[in-house]
């Protein structure tokens, strides 16, 4: 009996061993399309119902981008894929003409499962890095489960009130309001990292789809341990080091010159409202 529970140990010690170098050296790259829902809203009556539909139609086409999730046990990077038809999605008619940007248009997001983070983001034309850590999510999970290609996922969601600023033409300052963010995710436990898109992370398993406010990110392709083209996880360096309160300050000073541009008195003409938030 003795001798049992000495063999029963040495295979238990070596079970875990090869689990923990298997965990060690996994890695893999999740290819994710994103799709958005546009809403354009004008007070003015120049521009037919059916033309709103048109420039609508079109923006949403031209944001449907395709990213790449690489990612270690550990580690991840976000990145848009590069393509030929890169660059803000615009729309025109009637002499308007309506241009939607991405922030992080061609950059880098690197975070690790502790939540440091590192990314890249341009405004007015300057680079920076900001550099941070991110607040853990509180997941609430559900024991509803579908399948995102070959792959069960689990659903789990998360909902939390956010401070924005928003700026319509007409104001003289920017108002401060409250947005409820609720964002709905799908994860794998079969694939057991840490990692989703974006900035979303901290469940127990990699998650494959994201529904936020109209935007959805699914996951249409994984490669898990690629031998021909090994994963390697490269932190971004570009820009001036700052932190995400410097870079909120900075954004909302950008705002106070785009105020300054389009201030004035609501009338006949159609007016913009900008938001920006968390």
């Amino acid at each position: 009996m003795k001798r049992t529970f000495t063999l029963l140990a040495i295979f238990l010690c070596l079970g875990l061993s090869i689990h923990a170098a298997f965990a060690q050296g996994f890695t893999g790259r999740a290819y994710y399309k994103s799709t958005s829902k546009i809403s354009i809203s004008m007070d003015s009556t120049k521009m037919a119902p059916e033309q709103i539909a048109q420039i609508q139609a079109s923006l949403k086409k031209q944001m449907e981008q395709n990213y790449v999730l690489s990612f270690t046990q550990t580690e991840s990077t976000w990145k848009k894929e590069e393509s030929l038809g890169g660059g803000p999605a615009t729309a025109s008619s009637g002499g308007a003409v309506f241009m939607v940007t991405s922030s992080g248009e061609g950059s880098t997001l690197y975070k690790d499962v502790a939540g440091n983070y590192l990314q890249e983001q341009d405004i007015m034309g300057k680079e920076y890095l900001i550099k941070d850590k991110a607040e853990p999510f509180e997941w609430e999970l559900s024991e509803e489960t579908k399948k995102v290609g070959n792959y069960t996922v689990q659903k789990a969601s998360f909902t939390k009130i956010v401070d924005s600023r928003r700026f319509s033409t007409g104001m003289t300052e920017m108002e401060n309001v409250k947005d409820t963010l609720q964002v709905t995710v799908w994860f794998t436990p079969e694939i057991p990292v840490s990692h989703g898109p974006e900035n979303y992370y901290g469940l127990p398993g990699l998650i494959l789809e994201v529904q936020n406010q109209g935007r959805t990110l699914i996951c249409e392709k994984i490669e898990l341990n690629p031998s021909a083209d090994p994963v390697e996880i490269v932190k971004p360096k570009k820009g001036k080091v700052i932190t995400q309160a410097e870079f909120k300050t900075i954004q909302e000073e950008g705002m106070k010159q785009m105020m300054n541009r389009y201030q004035g008195k609501p009338g006949g003409e159609a007016t913009m409202t900008i938001r920006i938030g968390n």
